[in-house]
């Protein structure tokens, strides 16, 4: 049997992804396919997240709560919707206040407004405290007139390893300044990495933040998720 004459139900396809959707974005091409169980988000072919394990993005929200020492009520801005595990977690903690998601890529907010996704976001999406703006994160935190007590930065796979060119300055000391910019006296920056960066830690401090750390998820293939952080002086 040739492969183009096996039928789906073959064992073959077993392990193969299925492409639930596929679009041209304002960057590029992002597919949202399903694996066995799992979602998973491709953004012009470089694999970003899956539905399996979302420990370090829960992660990412609360070390950024616990940074801010008990402020009553803080606002908090989430780059980068992906699968929505970040916006899932944050929208069930009831010490949030406001939460604004900016995410760039209009498939992904459709996909949980109404698509596979929404199992994962409905009830958050649901929630007064949350707003989802579409616009390019590094625009926006240029032009926003907005202040957030934490600023929780999911975009990329790393400070080392962007999704688009576009993103590396982001995470120069430019980048984080311009960041900072956003947050109120003492807020926290939280910027997840699928692996520990000792250089940008020092790019952090050297942006002017204060008790700059990082936090670790272990992962079974051995190099942590990891969670940087940095609070702009008070």
């Amino acid at each position: 049997m040739s492969a183009s004459s096996v039928p789906p139900s073959h064992p073959a396809f077993a392990d193969r992804p299925e492409v639930l959707d596929r679009r041209e974005g304002p960057y590029g091409e992002v597919v949202l396919r399903r694996h066995g169980e799992l979602l998973q988000i491709i953004a012009n072919g470089c694999f970003l997240m899956d539905t399996s394990d979302g420990r370090s993005e829960r992660l990412l929200i609360d070390a950024a709560l616990s940074a801010l020492d008990g402020r009553p009520t803080p606002s908090v801005l989430i780059g980068g919707l992906g699968v929505g595990f970040s916006l899932a977690h944050a929208a069930a903690d009831p010490r949030w206040g406001r939460i604004t998601v900016v995410e760039r890529e209009p498939a992904v907010i459709d996909w949980h407004r109404a698509g596979p996704l929404a199992e994962f976001t409905r009830e958050a999406l649901a929630d007064p405290r949350t707003e989802i703006v579409q616009a390019d994160l590094v625009a926006y935190v240029n032009e926003t007139c907005a202040t957030y007590d934490a600023l929780c930065l999911d975009i990329d796979n790393g400070p080392g390893w962007t999704v688009t060119e576009d993103n590396d300055g982001l995470y120069s000391e430019t980048g984080i300044a311009s960041c900072a910019r956003v947050l109120n006296p003492g807020g926290v920056l939280a910027v997840w990495s699928a692996k520990p960066s000792p250089e940008f830690e020092g790019t952090l401090g050297n942006a002017g933040l204060h008790r700059v750390r990082t936090e670790e998820v272990p992962v079974a293939r051995g190099v942590p998720d990891v969670v940087h952080l940095g609070v702009r002086p008070g």
